[in-house]
């Protein structure tokens, strides 16, 4: 009888070796990681746990652990005990280790991908209200020089009317003084006030050429200024979805 109870005995502690039991008033933080849903931040909240408030007293009180609650707790209380001596199946051990460790890769590149993707909406967002100031700002400068440019075309104009109009009374006086003198000299007054006539008006037409060529210079610096900023934004947008997608690579 004594020799039947001897073997149950062994039996039962053989089966508790196999099954693996972690002690969690001794175990260590490799131990502890042992433990399904255990993981390094957690296992080292259980050891902080113990150094502060001694040795846990029911297995509930785990629960009190930061990070552990009825979910976890049901996971683990199968496998935790108060006292005796730790025992971790190694195949169990290591898969656990891996399944926390990827899980925790995963998280922190998910974590990352999304920083990433904030930072890269803020910058674009920046740029945006950048070059659309910009180009606000280069519009009114462009519309103020053209606005400038008629001004001035507008005043050579008349600058140059005036001209001709002076020009053209100094000529019609001229002609009438020769109408009463000298017949040459009339000749010569109405020979001067056609060559003046034809001077003004060359000269306002050279005025307004230029003006044309300036305002189509101006034209052509804002046009050229637009397709610019159009290439930049297309380029940005570019490396945008570049990062976006070397984030989703990783």
């Amino acid at each position: 009888m004594k020799r039947i109870a001897w073997f149950l005995a062994a039996l039962l502690a053989y089966v508790g070796l196999a099954l693996g039991a972690v002690n969690i008033n001794s175990a260590t933080q490799e131990q502890l990681e042992s433990l399904n849903g255990i993981g390094p931040v957690k296992a080292k909240a259980i050891i902080d746990y113990r150094q502060k408030n001694g040795r846990f007293k029911t297995l509930e009180e785990i629960k009190n652990v930061s990070g552990i609650g009825d979910a976890t707790f049901d996971k683990i209380k199968g496998d935790i005990s108060l006292t005796g001596t730790t025992v971790v199946p190694k195949a169990a051990d290591k898969s656990d280790a891996m399944r926390e460790k990827a899980a925790a890769k995963k998280e922190e590149v998910k974590e990352k991908a999304t920083a990433k993707k904030e930072e890269v909406k803020e910058k674009t967002t920046e740029k945006k209200a950048a070059v659309q100031e910009s180009s606000t700002a280069k519009k009114e400068s462009a519309k103020e020089k053209m606005a400038g440019t008629k001004e001035k075309v507008k005043e050579k104009t008349a600058d140059t009317k005036e001209k001709v109009k002076e020009k053209a009374a100094d000529a019609k006086a001229a002609v009438k003084e020769g109408t009463t003198k000298d017949p040459a000299k009339k000749a010569e007054a109405k020979k001067e006030a056609e060559q003046s006539k034809a001077d003004a008006k060359k000269t306002a037409e050279k005025e307004k050429a230029d003006a044309k060529k300036t305002a189509a210079k101006e034209k052509a610096d804002a046009k050229k200024e637009a397709a610019k900023e159009k290439a930049d934004a297309k380029k940005e947008a570019a490396a945008k979805k570049k990062a976006e997608d070397d984030e989703k690579k990783k």
